[in-house]
């Protein structure tokens, strides 16, 4: 899939054949006759449009194949396609302009895992693979039951896109706004945010056989939590993965 920035570089590219190789084939002559130079020259550029869509779809930065060499970390390759197919889509709809990272959280994990991960999307790179909590309601070591509603303590499903920072109860936290109508769009009213807690702790976590749990936001370890929020905040996308039939299927970035 083409993201804008490909489509318009595409465009550049055809433009810049368009000029040096059409002028360059009638003025060395290649037919006796103009019309057939002509026809010549619209062969060689129809080629050339192919080649290069072909070479840009393949370096577009949501297409999986363009992250082959890069170091993921523990994710699913399944799940880090389907977060980059997620993150298209919103692009192409307008629903996030130029996203700088892609968070994405894999729920079908324990708690006990480092199932969250930040990929930079203009240098391809990883950039933090972390502990991440789930609301309480949503099980004890494995996040099984995700809801939209207020007071339900339970993580949400789907695409979120990264909002404005603040400091509240738990400091320096960042606000998210959810995507997807009826799965994750009642994140800002039921103030689901990114945070620090103290109850993410890697060595509690062992100690007890499950992560310190959340009233349904992301929480994070202290120790990487504002480099983290600096990294993601204003306009970048969070993408929550669990294998839910329902959300799988009616998702509108998934489709």
């Amino acid at each position: 899939m083409l993201n804008n920035t490909s489509v318009n570089a595409c465009v550049a590219t055809l433009r810049l054949v368009i000029t040096l190789v059409g002028p360059a084939l009638l003025s060395m002559g290649l037919s006796g006759r103009p019309a057939a130079a002509t026809d010549e020259s619209v062969g060689v550029v129809t080629l050339v449009v192919e080649t290069a869509e072909v070479e840009l779809g393949t370096l577009s930065t949501f297409d999986a194949a363009a992250w082959q060499d890069v170091v993921l970390g523990g994710i699913h390759p399944n799940v880090f396609t389907m977060a980059l197919r997620a993150a298209a889509t919103a692009v192409d709809r307008g629903d996030v302009a130029d996203p700088r990272t892609l968070t994405v959280i894999d729920f079908s994990q324990p708690s006990t895992n480092r199932r969250m991960w930040v990929y930079d999307l203009r240098t391809r790179t990883l950039l933090f693979e972390d502990l991440v909590s789930h609301g309480r309601g949503s099980g004890r070591t494995m996040a099984t039951s995700f809801s939209n509603q207020p007071e339900s303590y339970r993580s949400s499903l789907g695409l979120y896109r990264t909002a404005e920072t603040y400091i509240g109860k738990h400091g320096y936290s960042l606000r998210l706004d959810g995507l997807e109508p009826g799965i994750n769009d009642r994140a800002r009213e039921r103030a689901i945010v990114m945070h620090a807690a103290d109850y993410v702790n890697a060595g509690a976590a062992q100690a007890q056989g499950y992560l310190g749990r959340s009233l349904g936001c992301p929480a994070l370890r202290p120790e990487i939590s504002r480099p983290l929020i600096d990294a993601v905040k204003n306009g970048s996308l969070v993408f929550a993965y669990s294998p839910d039939p329902e959300w799988l299927k009616t998702s509108k970035y998934l489709l």
